[in-house]
């Protein structure tokens, strides 16, 4: 049997067919997230954090699902988040009746145990529906093994995870495929199920009111309101978003999945259940323009421990309780239409030095809200360090790829040397601007081209997006410049209102990549820096646009097909989209 017939043979699951990546949403609370498709299927989850081996990983061809649905297959659905939180409310509608089926991954969250609550009502009619549930550790490989049925509540377990499901006590267990069961509701009537998995064994009563309170509760708390913010509800649904992708340790993970193509069969597809060192910033950046909130912290001390802890070594990404993340490699899974099935990221190896650059803007931004610790600022003083032994050497940049002499990551670094400059008493805040000083008058020399735009690397006289961020972020560099990369930008990356990260060779805008969601939301900030109120909102506009139903945007856009492409929810087009929002309303408290 060839490689490929053996990724078919690993096909266990056909059940739940995949759809087009705008029409599935996400729940999350912190340590995991589950993905749920329009018909009510929930298709990943990994347990017991991000990191972990998936229990339902249909969306990439594996076996493993949680499914409630009508058992009439005639119907339509839709859905929506409740306001400000990832509490997602599934509706279908059949011939006869109307149902709603209130889902979230239950807060506060536990790093060993997840909850999952789905609440079903009829709202109109009488209904009928299917309960599916098969867990299957190990990314669909295992089994639930000795299933029970206690006081209503069965339990089952393997390969170091215990499963209890409260509400389905007439479901029928049968071997080798999990649960099945059906409820008939009448009109007003609800039903609860409860299911929890965990690495231990718990004796806490599943009690869904309870939880549900809790929950509620939670996010109430957890999302600021963002009423005078431009696009006020799609705001708090981008600091929703970022809430539910950060843990308890204060590492934000990039997107809750893995292997989702950024373009069809092209090798393009990558596991981002980890900490970007780089995109926690954006995120914490973004929220800090808004007002010093708890992601703040959380960035503030992730990020530093991060530092201290490794220095010059510091890798680009984590895993959220802060160990390497582990090198790619292949479940032999069939993977999503048009992707692979990678786990595991070799980015996580690379230096890249615009890391500390927004690094020192984050700890830069804390202090301006009085919230840099003594450890952040120790950790400021180890990234000056590394800034100061490490900036002349060629390195991965902002997109990963290879070692060279990146314009973007110098303008990163200087904008924050420049920021902790400002900060900064005495001795070490002088230290910083010589520096900053240093290394732009060095990147003028190498980057800056004749017509008064930047290169894109010294050797590289291209378009680059990424130059956008040091000026959205407020940096000018004088007269160096920005203006002129900004319409060259424009002119020769953007197509129908989105915008590209670069050219690739011979190869049409489009048709090697989609748009670049980041980058929209950038030329969004540095156009409304200069001063063009109505170009700044067109951008905005447009890019906000694309994202799916679900409110949720993934890290690239296919412009002609109108799909989304990429791992999903990417968290630093949320925070770029909320920093927009506040940038934009004019409600920012940083410079």
């Amino acid at each position: 049997m060839n490689d490929s017939d053996d990724r078919r043979a690993a096909a266990a699951d056909t059940s739940c067919p995949p759809w087009a990546l705008r029409e599935y949403a996400v729940l999350a609370d912190g340590e995991r997230g589950a993905v749920l498709d329009p018909r009510g299927r929930i298709v990943w989850l990994c347990a017991p954090r991000w990191h972990d081996d998936a229990v339902f990983s249909a969306l990439i061809g594996g076996a493993g699902h949680f499914t409630v649905e009508p058992a009439d297959p005639w119907h339509v659905w839709g859905g929506s988040y409740e306001e400000g939180t990832l509490i997602r409310i599934s509706r279908w509608v059949t011939a006869d009746c109307v149902i709603e089926c209130r889902e979230a991954l239950a807060l506060p969250a536990r790093t060993d145990r997840l909850v999952l609550l789905r609440r079903m009502r009829v709202e109109r009619g009488e209904a009928r529906l299917n309960l599916d549930l098969d867990p299957r550790p190990g990314f669909g490989q295992g089994r639930m093994r000795d299933p029970r049925r206690e006081d209503g509540v069965w339990t089952a377990g393997a390969q170091g995870l215990r499963m209890r499901l409260a509400g389905a006590p007439d479901a029928v267990w049968r071997d080798g495929a999990g649960l099945r069961g059906e409820f008939r509701l009448r009109e007003g009537e609800t039903h609860d199920l409860v299911l929890e998995l965990s690495a231990g064994r718990e004796t806490e009563p599943l009690d869904a009111d309870a939880l549900w309170r809790a929950t509620e509760q939670e996010w109430r708390r957890a999302v600021p309101d963002c009423s005078r913010l431009v696009a006020p509800r799609d705001a708090r649904h981008a600091y929703a978003v970022l809430h539910g992708l950060t843990s308890v340790s204060g590492g934000m993970v990039a997107a809750a999945t893995t292997s989702l193509p950024e373009r069809a069969n092209s090798g393009r597809n990558y596991d981002y259940r980890y900490a970007w060192l780089r995109d926690q910033c954006y995120a914490a950046l973004a929220v800090a323009a808004h007002g010093p909130h708890p992601l703040v912290d959380d960035a503030v001390r992730f990020v530093a421990e991060r530092i201290l802890a490794d220095g010059d070594r510091v890798r680009p990404a984590y895993t959220v309780d802060g160990r390497p993340v582990g090198k790619e490699r292949s479940l032999r899974l069939p993977g999503y239409p048009g992707g692979n099935d990678h786990v595991g990221n070799d980015a996580g190896a690379q230096f890249q030095l615009d890391t500390f650059g927004e690094a020192l803007q984050l700890f830069a931004a804390a202090a301006a809200h009085d919230r840099l610790t003594d450890e952040a600022e120790r950790a400021a003083a180890v990234a000056v360090d590394v800034v100061e032994r490490q900036w002349l050497k060629p390195e991965a940049g902002l997109w990963e790829l290879e070692d060279r002499w990146w314009t973007h990551s110098r303008l990163s670094v200087v904008c924050g040397l420049r920021r902790m400059a400002e900060v900064l008493p005495g001795a070490a805040g002088r230290r910083c601007a010589d520096l900053a000083d240093t290394v732009l008058r060095e990147t003028r020399r190498r980057c800056l081209h004749a017509d008064g735009r930047w290169r894109r690397a010294e050797d590289d006289d291209g378009p680059e997006a990424a130059l956008l961020v040091p000026m959205a972020r407020g940096c000018t560099f004088e007269d160096d410049g920005d203006a002129a990369t900004r319409a060259y930008v424009e002119s020769r990356l953007s197509e129908d209102g989105y915008l590209y990260r670069f050219e690739h060779p011979g190869v049409p805008l489009g048709e090697a990549e989609g748009a670049f969601l980041l980058c929209g939301f950038a030329m969004a900030l540095a156009t409304h820096r200069v001063g063009d109120r109505v170009d700044a909102f067109r951008w905005f506009e447009r890019t906000r646009a694309a994202c799916g139903p679900a409110g949720l945007f993934a890290e690239e856009y296919d412009v002609r097909q109108r799909q989304l492409r990429g791992n999903l929810p990417q968290a630093f087009v949320h925070a770029m989209l909320l920093e927009c929002s506040v940038r934009l309303a004019g409600e920012s408290t940083l410079p």
